[in-house]
C-alpha cells in the first residue's frame, strides 16, 4: 500500500513511524473484520488516512485510519453523540486499531468552494446542532487551554520570538480570564473550518473530522473566524467575528479572545504569517 505524501511527515517522530509501518496491516485487518472492498485513498488531513470502501451489502462508506494522538482520542465519541445531526454518521469503531467506519458523503465537495456568504450561512446553521451538552469523556476546553499556555512561551522563544511579546501576554491573559468563567459546556468541533464540511445526500452539508472538546459556545467559532479560505484580511476576519457572534447570540468579546488564543496556540512556525496576522488583528480589536 502506498502511503500518501501528506502523512509521511509523521515519520519525524517515533510513534508516527511505528504507525505508518503498521498501517498496511491495520488497513487489511479492518477490511477483513468489516468485510470491506477497498477503493481509492481520499484527500485527507495530516494525521489520518481515509479510504473509500464498500460493505458486503453494497453500502458506500469511508474507512478512516487514525494516527493515535490527543486530538483524535474521542472522535468516535463525538460522532456518536451527534448521531448524524449535522455531522457524518459513525457506523463502527475499532479502538484497538484506531479505525472508524464512517458514512460517505456524496458528492463530497467541500464547503470551502462556495462563496463566503453561503459558507457563513451554512456554518451558522450547523453550529447550534453540533453544540450538544457534553462532559466526559471529552477533554475540557479549560484543560486544553491550560496545556496550550504551559508551553506557549517556550515555543515562542524557540521559534525566535516571531511576534511581539504583547501578543503572547494577551493570549496568556485570555486563557486565565476565560477558562474559569465559561458558560454551559457543549461539544465543540474545534476545527470547523469550511474544508471540514462536505456536500452530502442525506443533508446538504455535513461536518467531518472533529477534534472534540467540551467548553462554551464562544470558542466554537474560532476556526471560522481565522479561516483563510474565507479571505485573509483584517476586515473579513472581524466581519466573521461580528456576524457569527450576532447570529448565534454569542458574547463577542469572549469569542474574540478564544479566537485569539486558538490562533496563537495552533501556530505552525514553518508557515506562521497568516496565523500571526490573524492573531494581531484580533488583539487590536479588543475592547478598550
Amino acid at each position: 500500500m502506498l502511503i500518501p505524501a501528506n502523512i509521511e511527515h509523521l515519520r519525524a517522530n517515533e510513534s508516527g513511524r511505528a504507525w505508518l509501518d503498521r498501517l498496511p496491516q491495520l488497513v487489511a485487518e479492518c477490511a477483513e473484520s468489516w468485510q470491506l472492498r477497498l477503493g481509492a485513498t481520499l484527500p485527507g488531513g495530516s494525521v489520518s488516512l481515509p479510504i473509500e470502501a464498500t460493505t458486503a451489502d453494497g453500502t458506500a462508506v469511508v474507512l478512516k485510519m487514525q494516527w493515535p494522538h490527543r486530538e483524535s482520542d474521542t472522535e468516535a465519541a463525538a460522532l456518536a453523540l451527534w448521531n448524524g445531526d449535522g455531522a457524518i454518521r459513525l457506523l463502527a469503531a475499532d479502538e484497538t486499531r484506531h479505525a472508524l467506519l464512517l458514512e460517505r458523503c456524496r458528492p463530497g465537495t467541500a464547503l470551502s468552494i462556495e462563496p463566503s456568504e453561503v459558507v457563513l450561512g451554512v456554518l451558522a446553521g450547523l453550529l447550534p446542532r453540533l453544540w450538544k451538552p457534553a462532559g466526559a469523556p471529552f477533554r475540557s476546553l479549560a484543560d486544553e487551554a491550560s496545556w496550550w499556555a504551559s508551553h506557549l512561551e517556550r515555543d515562542w522563544e524557540r521559534a525566535g520570538k516571531p511576534f511581539e511579546r504583547a501578543l503572547l501576554d494577551a493570549t496568556l491573559d485570555s486563557v486565565r480570564t476565560l477558562s474559569g468563567s465559561q458558560g454551559e459546556q457543549v461539544l465543540l468541533h474545534q476545527d470547523l473550518h469550511p474544508g471540514n464540511v462536505l456536500r452530502a445526500e442525506r443533508e446538504p452539508w455535513l461536518a467531518i473530522d472533529p477534534k472534540p472538546l467540551a467548553g462554551e459556545r464562544e470558542f466554537g467559532i474560532a476556526a471560522i473566524v481565522r479561516a483563510v479560505e474565507l479571505e485573509h484580511s483584517r476586515e473579513q476576519t472581524l466581519t466573521r467575528l461580528d456576524r457569527l457572534s450576532s447570529d448565534l447570540g454569542l458574547d463577542r468579546e469572549r469569542a474574540r479572545q478564544w479566537a485569539l488564543v486558538q490562533a496563537v496556540a495552533w501556530l505552525s512556525y514553518d508557515d506562521a504569517r497568516t496565523f500571526i496576522e490573524t492573531a494581531t488583528w484580533l488583539h487590536e480589536a479588543r475592547r478598550r
